[in-house]
């Protein structure tokens, strides 16, 4: 790994320091971009509008088709998508359309199965969904790509809403839309909406808004307006947990939310997967979102039913929540066995790849085994593109017999524009595929993965250079020790960190006093920093470090017996 320094503009830093920003925060925020003072106010005033000249394109016809259903009793099933995002967008959809007016009775919802139905709205989960007798469709961070179900429900004299943030479907190189009724989505064509990296939650929370502004123009709301910012610990949940970029929009919703949740206002079923996980909602940061809550949320759909993530998040009754996120908590257990020998095996076609190049390694990665599980596929693919920084698919074997992979990719090589590309060298090779720049999916036939695995390779080969095949660790440059201080680590606590935002990394020389193993698998090491002893740990690491070297680290506020002290946690290490 190459550690490089981030570059901290001065003019910027300087004029952070001087609208009150404490300085070494003014430091870290000018190196992410932020130029002025105003971009740190998180307020809900602050939000990107829903409408006017930059707003949503599509969000008038939408609230105005949703309007309509309300007012004329009509019935609304939701098509939300088997991941976080998709439950969380599913359950402020369902909360926030009772909230404005909507009878329980109007409202339904149908989540496909991720080994059955695949992903959106195919003709057969509008089949499924017809069983509600809905007049309305509203997908939820899906429906962009579906063109054929889309026009196999508008064929039934079904009208169809589609709420996404994913990229259009690609026919002949040029982006096509379904023809749905309304698409409200950042990244359809002639949309300028400032912010394209609203999640597919946060698309659903800016319909709501719109709705409702509609609703009160037509006079629905004798009395008071109802409030939606109850819905924004759902919307944070679902905007961190997948992992799109962390703009000044995004970062003002996920504060709005983690401020509720540390209050304790959050849904019932947030506060139970923070029991469930064993994290203080009192202290909630973005990590616990990332880490802890969204992959219970996500182990629903990858190895039972997503409806057991949704029904978390939209009961009122605690103990049923508690009832629910226990469940979550058990099934995600078991997705961590299953991810652990999974990991083993990608792993083991991995070393034997490299062994049959010779010992190189391909510029991008596609594996393949019979024992592997689909629900599974995406997280073993972010593990192997981690440890060898190459764009990775990992496919299993489908329900219907054709091979179902997901992969992840590296900066600098657009993943579904990769995908787009394969399909045009080689026709009929994906039956279908669809994602963003870093994460994407595709299916093919049983025989064709090798076929795939080399056109794939080959893409990277003429996209990635050596510098972009090179893993970087950008960090923040060293730290003084006396820095180094429970203040320290609260004020940056204080901040919403994430994906494109990333959390700040100090890089200084240490010289290591001792070091041990933890725990069989964590690196636990005691340090001389500057005239400090200093403990820090490196997670899933066990190969011991030189007596001095240079180590990239996160400071990290650490509890123990009422007592707060830092900890540094190690993120990589030069002799």
């Amino acid at each position: 790994m190459k550690l490089v320094e981030r570059d901290v503009p001065p003019r910027t830093a300087w004029a952070l320091e001087q609208a009150g920003v404490a300085p070494l925060l003014a430091r870290l925020l000018a190196a992410r971009g932020v130029r002025e003072a105003g971009e740190l106010d998180d307020s809900l005033q602050q939000l990107l509008p829903p409408s006017g000249p930059h707003g949503l394109k599509g969000l008038a016809e939408a609230a105005s088709l949703l309007a309509d259903a309300i007012q004329h009793g009509e019935r609304l099933v939701i098509v939300a998508d088997y991941d976080c995002d998709g439950a969380t967008a599913c359950a402020v959809m369902l909360r926030g359309l009772r909230l404005l007016g909507a009878e329980p009775a109007q409202l339904g919802y149908v989540v496909p199965d991720r080994a059955i139905h695949g992903y959106g709205l195919t003709p057969t989960i509008v089949d499924l969904a017809l069983e509600q007798q809905p007049r309305l469709l509203v997908t939820v961070d899906n429906g962009i790509a579906s063109l054929a179900g889309v026009a196999h429900a508008r064929a039934l004299g079904l009208k169809v809403l589609v709420t996404d943030h994913h990229l259009p479907a690609l026919v002949n190189g040029v982006a096509v839309v379904p023809e749905a009724d309304a698409i409200v989505n950042p990244n359809q064509p002639d949309c300028c909406f400032p912010s394209k990296s609203l999640a597919g939650v946060g698309v659903a929370f800016y319909v709501l808004m719109a709705l409702r502004a509609e609703l009160r123009a037509r006079g629905a709301f004798a009395q008071q307006v109802p409030r939606l910012d109850g819905l924004l610990d759902l919307v944070a949940l679902g905007t961190v947990a997948d992992v799109v970029k962390l703009d000044a929009n995004n970062r003002r919703l996920v504060a709005q939310g983690l401020r509720r949740m540390r209050a304790g206002r959050a849904q019932p079923g947030v506060m139970a997967l923070f029991g469930a996980a064993k994290r203080d909602a009192s202290k909630a940061q973005g990590f616990d979102l990332g880490f802890a809550l969204g992959p219970r949320i996500n182990a629903a759909g990858r190895l039972a039913d997503m409806t057991l993530g949704i029904e978390c998040l939209t009961t009122d009754d605690p103990e049923r929540a508690l009832q629910l996120a226990t469940q979550l908590d058990t099934i995600n257990r078991e997705r961590r066995d299953i991810e652990a020998g999974m990991r083993e095996m990608a792993e083991a076609r991995l070393d034997a790849l490299v062994e049959a190049l010779s010992g190189a390694l391909p510029p991008a990665v596609a594996l393949f085994d019979a024992d592997f599980h689909e629900g599974v596929v995406g997280i073993v693919a972010a593990r192997i593109k981690d440890r060898v920084h190459r764009p990775t698919f990992v496919f299993a074997r489908g329900a219907d017999g054709q091979l179902k992979g997901s992969g992840r990719s590296i900066p600098g090589f657009h993943l579904r524009d990769a995908l787009d590309l394969v399909a045009k060298r080689e026709p009929a090779l994906l039956a279908k595929f669809g994602g963003h720049a870093m994460a994407a999916g595709a299916t093919l036939a049983l025989d064709d993965v090798s076929r795939f695995a080399l056109a794939f390779a080959r893409v990277a080969e003429e996209w990635l250079t050596e510098q972009d095949l090179t893993r970087m660790l950008r960090h923040d440059g060293a730290l003084p020790a006396d820095f180094a201080t429970p203040e320290t680590a609260r004020l940056l606590d204080g901040q919403v960190w994430g994906q494109g935002f990333e959390p700040p990394v100090f890089c200084d020389r240490f010289e290591l006093i001792s070091q041990r193993l933890v725990g069989e698998k964590h690196l636990k090491l005691r340090m001389r920093h500057g005239a400090k002893l200093v403990d820090g740990i490196w997670f899933n690491h066990v190969d011991m470090l030189p007596e001095r070297a240079t180590l990239a680290y996160r400071l990290q506020l650490d509890e123990w017996q009422g007592q707060q002290r830092v900890q540094y946690v190690i993120e990589a290490a030069q002799a």
